[in-house]
């Protein structure tokens, strides 16, 4: 098993939830500040962000080795359009090693969102 963090579509109540389907869902959790979401075509990309003082809002879930595999099929790893890599959670969360997919591109030009996808 897994934990990892997921901010925009995957979360409970979003477009792509079904994914995370018979996985446990543990909290709800914050990044550190850092780290903003942009809308990178109709979905949220999440990035380091110097300047952002609130840290990204989103979901802790466990999920198992093979709901992993079609995630990162998913979010394109291969293809390189997301990265999975750990991210820095604030408490309770903070010294457990969770997982994101973050978007590895320039998002300059593209709509900043904050720190909660609401797509």
């Amino acid at each position: 098993m897994k934990l990892l963090f997921v901010y925009g579509t995957l979360k409970r109540g979003a477009s792509n939830h079904e994914w995370l389907s018979g996985q446990a869902f543990i909290a709800e959790a914050r990044t550190t500040p850092g780290f903003r979401l942009f809308d990178v075509g109709g979905y949220p990309g999440l990035v380091r962000w110097t300047r952002d003082q609130d840290g990204v809002a989103g979901e802790i879930w466990s999920v198992d080795d093979e709901c992993l595999k079609r995630l990162d099929e998913f979010e394109g790893l291969a293809e390189g359009l997301y990265r999975r890599e750990p991210v820095p959670l604030l408490p309770p969360f903070a010294a457990q090693p969770i997982d994101a997919y973050f978007y590895p591109h320039s998002v300059l030009g593209r709509p900043e969102v904050g720190s909660v996808w609401r797509g």
